[in-house]
Parts: structure tokens; C-alpha cells; sequence
């Protein structure tokens, strides 16, 4: 299963060692009675905490519930999830990156999104300030139309054709295709997935900042490329 980051902007200025301090001693205990009367402790912390000289990563670890269906009833088992994360500056502003945790689909936009919102309030005293990093479309479409070869896959959304929500591209040469321009004049680029040739990667990049990895790779070479070829591309505000 492919494990998707997602960029944020933190919007308060703070160096690394102010944040790191914010966060060593986070921890946050809740009581969960299970069905057997046990109780528990549900915890939600940061793990693993380490600055560096350009980097400050770390592990968001949370304590939840999730309920299961078993020959016709519900069992309620107890989950942590951790989500690995880093904050690295460039060009003056410090961004978050949240790796996603392997959950089940559709819960990995909103982990992220919890972790962002809670950082915030730990660093900051007030969520808000830790906010969702935008690429332009114009953005997406110049970086497939400089290596349209390279481009896999592309989602167009806020397409004006009547009941239609997105459409999709794939194959090569797409900048080529009648279609592809045809989709331009309705539509804006959402999502596109293409291949970083100078790093061997496939990924899927959207506008609000989701990076999807499809080929094998680190920690590290993944946050390498997403400082060096991603962040570049977020719209300064």
C-alpha cells in the first residue's frame, strides 16, 4: 500500500528549536472502559523527536478505538497509529510534511489533517496557524507540459460540463491529445501523476498538496525530494 505525505504551511514564525521544545514533552491520556469493564489508557503523543541542524522529525502516535464487525456484532479493538513527520524550512517559511500511516482508504486526508491541527494547537496554543500548502493549477500544467512524457495520469476537476465532477487522462504524450486541451478550456488539473526522472520516482502530486509515492524509497529521500522538487512549487502567501 502506497503511503501518501501531505505539505502544510506553518504560518507563525518559529525556528526549529522553538518548535522541538513545544513538542518534546507532548502527551495527552484519555480513560477508555472496555466492554470487559478494563480500563485503559488512550494516549496520543510525539515520539522519537530529533533536531537536526535543517530538520526537526518526529512520530505523531495516537491511541484510538475501532470497531469491527464480527459474526453479526461489533468488537472494539485498540489501534495506535503512527504518523511519521517533519518540518523543514525553505526560503524563510517552515513547512510541515505528515507521512500517512497504512489505514484503510479514505481515513489518511483526514489523519493528516488531525495531526496538523493538533500540532498547531501544541505549538501555538490555537489550531489554525498550521494550514494546507496550495499548488496553482497553471502549476501542474506547466510541470507536465515541460516533460509531457513523463506524465502518466491526469484528473481534471471544476469541469463546467453539465453532471460531470472529474475527468481523467492517462497514456503518453498527453499534452499531444485533443482531449488534454480540450479538458484545459473546462477544467482545471487536479491531480498528476508522472515520473521524477532524476530521482527514479513515480508520483501523484495534487493541488492541495498530497504526494503519493509509487516506487520504493526512504524516509529520507522521499522528504529530500519533497523539500527540493515539491515545496518549490507551493504558492507563497
Amino acid at each position: 500500500m502506497v503511503n501518501p505525505a501531505k505539505v502544510f504551511r506553518i504560518t507563525e514564525d518559529a525556528d526549529l528549536g522553538f518548535i522541538a521544545q513545544k513538542l518534546k514533552d507532548f502527551r495527552e491520556e484519555e480513560t477508555y472502559e472496555t466492554e470487559d469493564e478494563e480500563t485503559k489508557e488512550l494516549v496520543t503523543e510525539v515520539l522519537d523527536l530529533e533536531l537536526e541542524e535543517d530538520k526537526l522529525t518526529g512520530v505523531f502516535s495516537r491511541d484510538f478505538v475501532r470497531s469491527r464487525y464480527y459474526r453479526r456484532g461489533l468488537v472494539e479493538t485498540l489501534v495506535t497509529e503512527e504518523a511519521p513527520f517533519w518540518v523543514r524550512e525553505f526560503r524563510g517559511q517552515n513547512f510541515l510534511v505528515v507521512l500517512a500511516p497504512s489505514v484503510a482508504r479514505g481515513v489518511k486526508k483526514l489523519l493528516t489533517n488531525h495531526v496538523a491541527n493538533k500540532l498547531s494547537e501544541v505549538i501555538f496554543l490555537k489550531s489554525g496557524l498550521i494550514v494546507e500548502a496550495k499548488i496553482a493549477h497553471e502549476t501542474l500544467k506547466e510541470l507536465h507540459e515541460s516533460n509531457p512524457r513523463a506524465t502518466k495520469l491526469i484528473w481534471f476537476d471544476n469541469i463546467d460540463f453539465p453532471d460531470v465532477g472529474k475527468l481523467c487522462l492517462s497514456g503518453s504524450a498527453l499534452a499531444d491529445t485533443k482531449l488534454y486541451h480540450e479538458y484545459l478550456d473546462h477544467g482545471k488539473i487536479w491531480y498528476a501523476v508522472f515520473e521524477a526522472e532524476k530521482y527514479g520516482f513515480v508520483v501523484g502530486v495534487t493541488r492541495n498538496c498530497v504526494i503519493t509515492l509509487f516506487s520504493k524509497a526512504t524516509v529520507d529521500e522521499f522528504s529530500d525530494y519533497i523539500l527540493k522538487e515539491i515545496i518549490p512549487l507551493v504558492e507563497q502567501e
